[in-house]
C-alpha cells in the first residue's frame, strides 16, 4: 500500500501534536504550514513545510501560502480517474489523503470587546476554507478532519485497516461542509452589520443562522406533523437543550415546549421554587423553603390542570418532593439536580421523563442564565426577530399610583405575581399570595375575562382571594377589569401603565380600597 499523506494546518493547536505523533508511527508522511509546522518539528517529528513541498514561498504576510495547484491538486483527484492521475503525475503533484485543518478564529476575534473592522477581517481565512472545501468535496479519497474530536475515530481505523471507511470519511466531509457554511455565516452577520461609522448594527442586513440537530421527534405538535428538535451551534449553559434525560420516554415536541416554559420561568426565581405548566401556561407557581413545600404551595393552584403537567425545579429533587410529585400523574419533571432517593423513587414509574439541567453558578441571580439573547417567530415567508423580553423589575422601579400605599408583604407578593405573569400568555391575570400562585387567567381576548377566569380558578381549588396580591401582563384599558380583581378580594395591583384611562383606573382602585403599582414594562406573551 503507497503511504499515506496528511496535511495538517491548524489554528487551535488542541491534541495537535500527539495526532500527529499517531500519524508518524503508522508511516503516514506529514505536510504543515507556518507555526503549525513549527510546532510539530519542535516535538521531534519528520515534516515538511508547505512551502517546500509547494516550491512556492509563504507570501503576503502568510495570505498565500496553500492556494498552490500542488496542494488543491493533491486534494482534488480522484484516484479512480486514470486521466486525473495522469494529469497529476505530468506535474508532478503528490496525492494528499488527510487534511487536518481549523479555521482562523474568527467567531472569537469579533465576540472581543473592541474588535476592530481590521482585526475582523484579518482573522477572515481564506486558504483553510478553499482546502477544507477541496478535501470535502473529494470524500472518497480524502479524510478531512476540522475538529480535535475527530482524530481518535480516524486513528483507530488507520491502525485496524490502514485506511478510513467511507462511512467515517463522509460524516468528515458533511461536518466540514457545515463547518465551512457556519463559519462563512458568521462573517456574513458581522460584516452585515457593520455600518458607516464603523459601529455594528443591532440587527444584521443579512442573518444567517446555525443549529445543529438534537434528535428527530416522533411527531410535531398534532400527529400529522413531523418534527425535529435542533440546538443553537454553542448552547449556553443552563438552557434546556443542555438537559441530560436520565429516564422516561423519548421527549415529545409538546413536552420540549412546555418544558422550555417551566424551566425559564422557574429560572427566575432566587428562593427555592416549582413551576408546573400545562399548555405552555403556568398553572401553579410558588416559592418556600425547600422543594418538597414549593411544590405542595404551587399544586394547591389548580390540582385538576396539574395532571399530566410539567414540573420544574430550581433545586435538587430530594426524597421529600420527589415522593409528594410521584402521587400525580407527571409528564417531565426537571431540576438541576435529583437525589439517589429521589430517583429510587421515580424507578418504578419509566413513563416518567426525568430532565437534568445542570445551572451555572455565580452571578447576582444565578439562576436567571442560559437565557436566549433573541427571540425568533416565523412568519409567512419571514421571521420577526426580537431582544427577549429578559427585563429584571426590582421594587426600586415601582411607582406606587394610589393614596393607600402597599405594605412591605404586598410589595413581595406582587413582585412574585409580576414575575409569574411574565410567563403566562396574554393576556394575562394572576392572583397570588404566601408566595403561591392562587389564580391564573390567562390568553383571553380581553383583561377582564382572564380576570373573571382566575377568579373562577381560585374558587374551584378552594382559594381564597381576600387580600390578594395582582399582576397584569399590560395596562387596564377600563376600570371594568379592575372592578372585578377587587370583587374577587384583592388588596393590591401591579400592571404597567401607560392606558389613556390611568387616571379613571387609577381613581377606581383607590374608591375600592386597592393600592395599585405601575412598573413602566409590559409583558405580552403571545
Amino acid at each position: 500500500m503507497a503511504q499515506l499523506t496528511a496535511l495538517i494546518s491548524v489554528s487551535d493547536k488542541t491534541g495537535i501534536v500527539d495526532f500527529a505523533k499517531a500519524l508518524h508511527a503508522l508511516d503516514v508522511r506529514l505536510l504543515s504550514t507556518g507555526g503549525t509546522a513549527k510546532l510539530l518539528a519542535d516535538a521531534g517529528l519528520p515534516v515538511t513545510e508547505v512551502a517546500q513541498h509547494t516550491g512556492f514561498p509563504e507570501m503576503l504576510d502568510g495570505r498565500v501560502k496553500t492556494l498552490h495547484p500542488k496542494i488543491h491538486g493533491g486534494l482534488l483527484a480522484r484516484r479512480d480517474l486514470p486521466e486525473h492521475v495522469a494529469a497529476i503525475e505530468q506535474h508532478g503533484i503528490d496525492t494528499i489523503d488527510i487534511l487536518a485543518v481549523n479555521l482562523y478564529p474568527f467567531e472569537s476575534t469579533v465576540a472581543k470587546p473592541g474588535c476592530t473592522l481590521e482585526d475582523a477581517i484579518e482573522n477572515i481565512d481564506i486558504g483553510g476554507p478553499a482546502m477544507v472545501r477541496s478535501a470535502a468535496k473529494n470524500w472518497k479519497d480524502v479524510t478531512v478532519l476540522t475538529d480535535a474530536s475527530q482524530y481518535a475515530q480516524v486513528l483507530e481505523e488507520l491502525k485496524a485497516h490502514g485506511k478510513t471507511s467511507d462511512r467515517t470519511r463522509f460524516a468528515a466531509s458533511v461536518a466540514a461542509f457545515n463547518r465551512i457554511a457556519q463559519y462563512d455565516a458568521a462573517i456574513s452577520n458581522y460584516l452585515s452589520a457593520r455600518l458607516e461609522d464603523g459601529s455594528l448594527a443591532e440587527y444584521p442586513a443579512q442573518m444567517n443562522s446555525s443549529f445543529v440537530k438534537v434528535q428527530d421527534l416522533r411527531y410535531g405538535e398534532n400527529s400529522h406533523q413531523t418534527a425535529a428538535l435542533y440546538r443553537d451551534l454553542y448552547p449556553a449553559p443552563g438552557s434546556l437543550v443542555t438537559g441530560k434525560q436520565l429516564q422516561g420516554k423519548e421527549l415529545s415536541y409538546n413536552n420540549i415546549a412546555d418544558a422550555d416554559a417551566a424551566w425559564e420561568c422557574v429560572k427566575s426565581f432566587e428562593a427555592p421554587a416549582c413551576v408546573i405548566i400545562k399548555h405552555a401556561n403556568p398553572c401553579g407557581v410558588a416559592v418556600a423553603a425547600n422543594a418538597a413545600d414549593a411544590y405542595a404551595k404551587a399544586f394547591k393552584t389548580d390540582p385538576t390542570s396539574a395532571f399530566g403537567g410539567i414540573i420544574a425545579f430550581n433545586r435538587e429533587v430530594d426524597r421529600a418532593a420527589a415522593e409528594l410529585v410521584s402521587k400525580q400523574f407527571v409528564e417531565v419533571l426537571m431540576a438541576p439536580s435529583f437525589s439517589a432517593e429521589a430517583r429510587e423513587v421515580f424507578k418504578g414509574k419509566v413513563n416518567v421523563r426525568l430532565l437534568e439541567i445542570a445551572l451555572p453558578p455565580g452571578g447576582a441571580r444565578p439562576w436567571d442564565q442560559g437565557r436566549n439573547a433573541q427571540d425568533v417567530k416565523r412568519v409567512g415567508s419571514g421571521l420577526l426577530v426580537q431582544t427577549a423580553d429578559n427585563h429584571f423589575l426590582t421594587q426600586a422601579d415601582l411607582k406606587v399610583v394610589t393614596t393607600l400605599q402597599p405594605t412591605a408583604q404586598q410589595l413581595d407578593d406582587l413582585m412574585f405575581a409580576w414575575t409569574v405573569a411574565q410567563y403566562v400568555k396574554s393576556n394575562a391575570i394572576v392572583f397570588c399570595g404566601g408566595g403561591m400562585t392562587l389564580g391564573v387567567g390567562a390568553g383571553q381576548m380581553s383583561r377582564i375575562d382572564s380576570a373573571r377566569i382566575a377568579s373562577i380558578k381560585a374558587e374551584n381549588a378552594g382559594l381564597t382571594l381576600t387580600g390578594s396580591a395582582v399582576a397584569s401582563d399590560a395596562f387596564f384599558p377600563f376600570r371594568d377589569g379592575l372592578d372585578v380583581l377587587a370583587d374577587a378580594g384583592a388588596s393590591c395591583v401591579i400592571q404597567p401603565g401607560g392606558s389613556m384611562r390611568d387616571e379613571e383606573v387609577i381613581a377606581a382602585a383607590n374608591e375600592r380600597g386597592i393600592a395599585m403599582v405601575l412598573t413602566g414594562v409590559r409583558h405580552f406573551r403571545h
